[in-house]
């Protein structure tokens, strides 16, 4: 599937979160398939997607928290990172819980995010 640039400020929350998980669970395929051109091109396309929820009235990221629970590891855990503003200690939680779970690439990638936001280096925003 390719996700191209499109209208974003015309979508309900409900499908922007809907886009929000195909692409993440796309970004899962391709680093599995180790495509980092398309991964970064995924990157993208879920940037906007939060960019847009971000810009709505009450910052409507808080709507990703609905993908914690997703079946995609991948997912999760970037809706957990991209929650970590609106709702830090629930979405800080979740990320500890991937870091324990082992589940590579994901555990390592929220392990690392977690030691960069105890760091400082990581300010969510």
């Amino acid at each position: 599937m390719i996700f191209r640039k499109i209208r974003l400020d015309a979508m309900a929350v409900d499908q922007l979160v809907v886009r929000f998980a195909a692409i993440t669970a796309a970004q899962d395929d391709a680093l599995l398939g180790n495509e980092l051109t398309k991964f970064n091109r995924l990157f993208d396309r879920m940037m906007e997607v939060s960019e847009e929820l971000k810009g709505r009235p009450g910052d409507q990221r808080r709507a990703l928290i609905a993908l914690y629970n997703h079946p995609n590891m991948q997912v999760q855990l970037q809706a957990a990172k991209l929650t970590l503003a609106v709702v830090s200690d629930e979405a800080r939680r979740k990320i500890e819980a991937i870091a324990s779970s082992r589940w590579l690439p994901q555990s390592g990638d929220a392990g690392m995010c977690l030691l960069n936001l105890d760091r400082g280096i990581f300010k969510p925003t």
